[in-house]
């Protein structure tokens, strides 16, 4: 698919270039802008200052708000494992939904974000965590490094290494224009955020998510894995705001050094030729529904900030439903560059350029073989496998999923539209799994004793690997 807007966004790029930029010599050399994809883990959709929640300071991504295009309905289309963020990361650097490979990663082979940037001229630069990630791919950036994850997080300062190597190749002159990844690995826990970020925040000020719930009101196919053994059962008052606590520094100190990159763009001279995209591999629970991780098809696990900003992006917000992996041919779109064949992800320029207002009536997401979900523009319809049981939210009325309306009459044919598409999604997705089981699971929820938590948090502690010491978690 070729570029359709490519003479009017080149048009249109030279005029703000010309009106804005203050170097002419930079102007003449650069033929596309830069994009610079900031891309966070874990990090819910309303943990944006600007974006409706009033007690997170996130002064840098606001002002990328403010100048920018939001959509308010981004989506993680899901998982087939615990590590959500493995899938995520896959599709967004392919294009293309996880039921089309086997094995952790997908295949390099096929056409790949890095690849398509490259063809258009891009030099193209990746830094970010290494576990759980799209290990193949990252092969074909002109440049790719690591973070030791763990460490990385515990150091109190989110996002500073990832930050300070991005500002030393800002500093470097490059005639080629670059697409610029960096996949922070905060705020994922263990979530450690110097005092400075802690003392903006009383802990005891930070409201519970509005759908908290002590405990999961049944077997979601999903309690015992590693995210949700992250507090006790069942979830206190206290221990959910410690993580909120947590949480809301660790973004805030992520924010303060996005500001920083956000200020050596600007003197570098190439701000007002980048586009700049923020967005996270999925969201969080952290208490609502009773749930800690991002292994539900909830709205708070499922769904991610998105923002545009930069030359070109007009000032906006739409409610348009779309996935993550969508920001693939988009960008190609945005630089004038082919969109390859054989996507599943479709580009979202057209909903940014004010010709649409979607580019999909509904969206589908699932996780491995227990849950599976579809949504149009106001109704949501989860489906739970393995024990036949399933949700109907209003999400206009019932934003936050409390309210189950499934096997209501007045809703029937609500029920029956989704059901339909939720098959529909399935064959055009390449998901084989059943949605109904004929040996259905109890429904009911059996918390771990204490004894049996202990037991379950070790299984899930890492293995040390025999490696020689200090091993460079570089490659390029």
């Amino acid at each position: 698919m070729s570029f359709r807007h490519r003479d009017s966004w080149a048009l249109f790029f030279v005029l703000c270039f010309t009106a804005f930029t203050s170097s002419p010599l930079v102007a003449a050399e650069k033929q596309n802008p830069n994009v610079l994809f900031l891309f966070t883990d874990d990090q819910r959709a309303d943990t944006i200052h600007a974006l409706g929640n009033p007690l997170i300071k996130t002064p840098n991504l606001d002002q990328l708000v403010h100048s920018g295009f939001v959509f308010n309905n981004a989506y993680c289309l899901g998982s087939n494992s615990g590590a959500v963020c493995v899938c995520s990361r896959n599709m967004l650097l392919s294009g293309r939904t996880y039921f089309r490979w086997t094995g952790r990663y997908v295949s390099a082979d096929k056409p790949n974000f890095p690849d398509s940037m490259k063809a258009a001229g891009y030099y193209t630069y990746h830094h970010g965590k290494k576990g759980n990630t799209a290990a193949e791919i990252h092969k074909r950036f002109d440049q790719s490094k690591y973070l030791n994850d763990n460490q990385a997080r515990m150091l109190g300062q989110p996002g500073k290494e990832i930050v300070d190597n991005a500002i030393e190749f800002l500093q470097k002159k490059n005639e080629q224009p670059f697409f610029m990844y960096l996949a922070f690995a905060c705020p994922h826990d263990p979530r450690v955020a110097d005092q400075e970020y802690m003392d903006l925040y009383q802990r005891e000020e930070i409201p519970l998510p509005a759908n908290y719930l002590p405990l999961h009101p049944f077997n979601n196919g999903e309690q015992v894995v590693r995210d949700e053994l992250l507090a006790g059962f069942p979830r206190t008052e206290a221990e959910i705001k410690k993580h909120l606590h947590d949480y809301y520094a660790d973004i805030t100190g992520l924010d303060g050094h996005i500001g920083r990159l956000l200020k050596a763009l600007k003197e570098s001279g190439e701000y007002d030729n980048t586009i700049i995209i923020f967005s996270s591999d999925h969201g969080l629970a952290i208490g609502s529904h009773g749930l800690m991780g991002k292994q539900s098809l909830y709205e708070h696990s499922m769904k991610s900030p998105l923002i545009f900003s930069g030359p070109g992006i007009p000032h906006g917000q739409s409610d348009a439903l779309v996935y993550l992996y969508d920001i693939f041919p988009t960008v190609c779109e945005m630089v004038g560059t082919d969109i390859p064949q054989g996507l599943d992800s479709e580009s979202m320029w057209p909903v940014l350029a004010g010709e649409k207002s979607q580019i999909r009536e509904t969206l589908f997401t699932a996780y491995k073989d227990v849950q599976r979900s579809v949504r149009d523009d106001r109704w949501k319809l989860i489906t739970y496998p393995q024990i036949n049981k399933s949700q109907l939210f209003d999400l206009q009325n019932d934003p936050q999923e409390t309210s189950n309306l499934f096997g209501q009459s007045a809703c029937q044919s609500h029920t029956d539209r989704l059901w339909s598409a939720m098959k529909d999604w399935q064959k055009k997705t390449g998901d084989t799994s059943s949605l109904v089981s004929e040996t259905p699971q109890d429904a009911a929820f059996k918390a771990p004793t204490a004894e049996e938590l202990e037991k379950l948090k070790k299984n899930w502690q890492p293995k040390k690997k025999k490696t020689k010491q200090n091993p460079s978690p570089e490659k390029k």
